[in-house]
């Protein structure tokens, strides 16, 4: 029977994901190869059984981190997905906070802004979505999306974006500071891969829903997008909120980092189960006394 990894064992191995993962200086999106996998070459198939193993264990930290929520703790874990149509964002939603509690989670995917949200500064909206206490918070897009849309298409001026950059950090370092961890992903597919992509959402009556010719237009754009993110992780990537860049042609691979990039978040919270507010062996009495 193989024996169970300890937390420092599993986190040494984590660690090693995430360090092939971590923004380094003068990165370039271009020089991405997406179809690979960083730190892991067993294949598909030992991919998505560890990917069952992980779950296991985020399911119990999870557990732990909604217990404290509702003990009065403020611990809470944001994790951020940005990428590009296609990328897998969607996907990521669906199977990586598929193994833990629906409970525990909040998610809110973020469209183009509404007359509401508007009227607002461009991070009202974003604070609204925030995981309370004792949650895990899934961002699909976020309050990049106003550096990246109006950097790639040339509607902000330098002055503007930089201001934008100011106050994104402070707005992280605010939550940071208040018990929040975030995990901040880039999933980046190919060009080719892509168009795939988009093709088999044409072809295919039960994807037309997720289509939208704009998807042509930022495509064309790629070049632009590409400048925008090497900006974006190049100028927000920060001690207390790290960028990770995962490539994502290979949808199990890109499930499986971004799960390492959480687990290693929860690890990280350090959380035993909270100590109990009342006398247990006390109460313990008084319901064996209702037999």
């Amino acid at each position: 029977m193989a024996k169970t990894p300890s937390d420092d064992e599993v986190r040494a191995r984590l660690d090693a994901v995430a360090y092939g993962l971590a923004v380094t200086p003068g990165f370039r999106i271009a020089d991405l190869d997406a179809a690979s996998t960083p730190s892991f070459d067993a294949g598909r198939t030992e991919g998505e059984k560890l990917l069952a193993r992980m779950g296991e264990r985020m399911s119990d930290l999870q557990e732990r981190l909604y217990a404290h929520g509702r003990t009065g703790g403020n611990r809470s874990v944001l994790l951020v997905l940005q990428g590009l149509d296609t990328a897998g964002k969607g996907g990521i939603a669906r199977h990586v906070l598929g193994l833990v509690d629906p409970q525990g989670v909040s998610l809110k995917a973020f469209g183009r802004p509404t007359p509401e949200e508007l009227e607002h500064d461009f991070l009202w909206r974003i604070r609204k979505a925030l995981p309370p206490a004792g949650r895990i918070g899934l961002f699909d897009r976020s309050h990049y999306e106003d550096i990246l849309v109006p950097h790639a298409a040339g509607t902000a001026d330098a002055d503007e974006l930089t201001a934008r950059f100011d106050a994104i950090e402070q707005f992280e370092r605010e939550l940071v500071a208040g018990g929040t961890t975030i995990v901040k992903v880039a999933l980046w597919v190919s060009r080719d891969e892509q168009y795939a992509r988009l093709r088999e959402r044409l072809e295919r009556p039960d994807k037309h829903w997720k289509y939208s010719p704009n998807d042509v237009d930022v495509r064309l754009a790629r070049p632009a997008y590409e400048a925008a993110y090497d900006e974006v992780l190049a100028r927000s990537s920060y001690d207390i909120a790290p960028w990770y860049v995962v490539p994502a042609d290979r949808k199990w691979f890109a499930r499986l980092a971004t799960s390492a990039l959480l687990l290693r978040a929860l690890l990280d919270l350090g959380l035993g189960w909270p100590e109990p507010t009342f006398d247990v062996t006390t109460e313990l009495a008084r319901l064996d006394a209702t037999r």
